[in-house]
């Protein structure tokens, strides 16, 4: 996707009040309520697992050094180094690492080394007693989904979609200005400041403004969570959805699930980031672009759509709190997710 078509703007913090205080706190959205978990402040913890794939120390020291930099102290996990396969450790190991940094009270926030594959193995034995009385942000996007889906679904738990450690520059001098500002909003979330973002009108979207709890993530994860615990709750939600590396009708197929479950039903809206698509095989062609399969799915329903959206598999991926209110307006001149 290209980055140039995008407009990105974090709302000025001087000129607003933090949604949310300092203390643990509750919202309320159409009757379910959802806990946000402590906003971080200087000298707070933030510790570093990957409860999916693997990465070496070496890949993760410039994401501990910047988040060093921003005045939290960064603990790494037993996971970090390990591997087993395409691993961050065996699924014990992980399991362990991620329920250690769970009920560590000195922990405030848990960042995701990387995504891949794994999540989806480990989150059924993880014990969430102590932690959702005590929560945490969780950080991270892609395989993550898997937690951001069960927290929503099981204890009305905030959490972070952003970028995760595998993707902060080596170099922070050397970083294009998209690296450092969908970086920088990961701190700008974590300390509790509004946020903001644009996008350009694009043709394909539906107008509309609306106010509803964010909600979303991986929709091939979304997807195969169907009919399990950590089935992703949508009604009176904005949902928003990104993918890679996926085929036409892989996207179409997965869609379909999600209209014919009801997903796309009860939406108050809906938010496209990036889809990286395999090309189609040769004498295979899908015959439909994404715009078209989106809109075939939602074409009885009345709520907006915004395409073309800077989160996803992609250098403008920007931190999104999910189960936080948030207002989404699309209009002839873009469209603009704001925090309340």
């Amino acid at each position: 996707m290209n980055r140039k078509h995008f407009l990105s703007s974090f709302i000025a913090a001087a000129s607003l009040v933090p949604s949310f205080k300092i203390f643990a706190n509750t919202i309320e959205n159409e009757g379910r309520s959802f806990k946000v978990p402590p906003y971080l402040k200087p000298g707070d913890t933030i510790g570093i697992t990957s409860p999916a794939g693997f990465i070496t120390t070496e890949q993760v020291r410039p994401s501990a050094l910047q988040m060093e930099s921003w005045g939290f102290k960064v603990k790494i996990g037993e996971t970090i180094g390990k591997r087993d396969f395409t691993f961050g450790g065996t699924d014990f190991e992980r399991l362990a690492d991620f329920q250690k940094m769970m009920d560590d009270p000195n922990i405030k926030a848990i960042m995701c080394a990387r995504g891949g594959y794994g999540f989806v193995r480990i989150i059924d034995q993880l014990d969430f007693s102590s932690f959702k009385n005590n929560p945490k942000w969780i950080i991270g996007f892609s395989d993550v989904t898997v937690m951001h889906c069960h927290l929503s679904r099981n204890y009305g738990i905030a959490s972070i979609h952003s970028k995760m450690c595998n993707s902060f520059p080596d170099d922070w001098g050397k970083a294009e200005p998209i690296q450092i500002e969908t970086i920088l909003s990961i701190k700008n979330a974590l300390l509790g400041e509004k946020m903001g973002y644009k996008a350009p009108a694009n043709l394909n979207n539906r107008l509309g403004k609306v106010e509803g709890i964010l909600v979303g993530g991986n929709l091939s994860i979304i997807e195969t969570l169907a009919g399990s615990h950590s089935d992703l709750d949508t009604k009176n939600r904005i949902l928003f959805i990104e993918d890679t590396g996926e085929y036409l009708y892989s996207i179409d197929r997965m869609l379909w699930n999600l209209k014919r479950s009801e997903k796309l039903k009860n939406l108050k809206g809906l938010i496209i980031g990036g889809f990286k698509v395999k090309p189609d095989d040769a004498g295979e062609e899908f015959g439909k672009t994404i715009y078209d399969i989106v809109l075939e799915k939602v074409k009885e329903y009345n709520y907006p759509v915004a395409f073309d959206f800077p989160i996803g598999h992609q250098r403008n991926n920007f931190a999104l709190k999910c189960g936080v209110t948030h207002v989404l307006e699309v209009s002839n001149s873009g469209s603009m997710l704001r925090s309340v």
